[in-house]
């Protein structure tokens, strides 16, 4: 199937490591040139633009701190003209951190909500101004937000935030442009791997009907798709990618 991304612009958020540096190869091996967006991990978003460019697309470095708004703006305002017409745009950047509901404080809350939630709609509205018509948009939100997790109250309720902000994106973007969501179950990237660490080691056999949890370039796959026009008819959507969580 030519999922038509040859030729396209990219940008991809949370692009230094996990689900958006596979997310970026990915969109790469399928012809897209693509801006990798990153916080603090430079190293990381080099090593993921070298990538990009080993299979012949175009790579931008992008710094920004998603949680501040001028940030945001400066940072996008300041791409070069020839990355300023996106096709595609990936909100892959998030944070979590792991604390009893009970032992939670207003600053941790506050962090972890700026990171996934509000970062999320930084990004988006200082962008969606490059977005080219036909472009798509994919929010990549988690298992945790059909859930909730008790040592990660803050992380679920700003991911289910990021189901919703799909749903209205979407509404408010259409139908000049597409967005459609994500939601992970256990994925093995860095962060992913910490949380998998403090799982009973049979949780996976337990819990998921695979039996296992997920690669990165799985979830990748799945986010490629909906940047795609293979999914030209959907939009406003979220696509569960769990191993069949919900069905234990």
């Amino acid at each position: 199937m030519d999922l038509e991304l040859n030729g396209k612009t990219a940008l991809v958020t949370g692009a230094s490591s996990g689900i958006g540096a596979a997310t970026a190869q990915l969109l790469a091996e399928e012809g897209a040139d693509v801006i990798v967006s990153y916080h603090r991990n430079e190293i990381g978003a080099i090593h993921t633009a070298d990538a990009v460019r080993s299979v012949g697309q175009r790579a931008w470095l992008c710094q920004m701190n998603i949680t501040e708004s001028e940030h945001v703006v400066r940072a996008i305002a300041a791409l070069p003209d020839e990355a300023r017409h996106l096709d595609v745009l990936v909100l892959c950047a998030g944070e979590a951190t792991s604390t009893p509901f009970d032992e939670l404080t207003p600053g941790e809350w506050k962090h972890i909500v700026d990171v996934n939630l509000n970062g999320t709609f930084n990004v988006l509205h200082a962008a969606k101004q490059l977005l080219n018509n036909d472009a798509a948009v994919v929010i990549v939100s988690s298992v945790a937000a059909h859930t909730g997790v008790p040592h990660h109250a803050h992380y679920a309720a700003a991911k289910a935030g990021l189901i919703n902000l799909t749903k209205s994106a979407a509404r408010a973007l259409a139908p000049k442009i597409r967005v459609n969501c994500v939601a992970p179950g256990m994925t093995l990237t860095d962060m992913g791997r910490q949380t998998a660490a403090s799982l009973p080691p049979d949780y996976a056999k337990q819990k998921l009907l695979v039996a296992r949890f997920a690669e990165p370039r799985e979830i990748a796959q799945s986010i490629v798709f909906l940047a795609s026009t293979a999914s030209r008819f959907v939009t406003g959507a979220t696509l569960d990618i769990n191993g069949g969580r919900d069905l234990r």
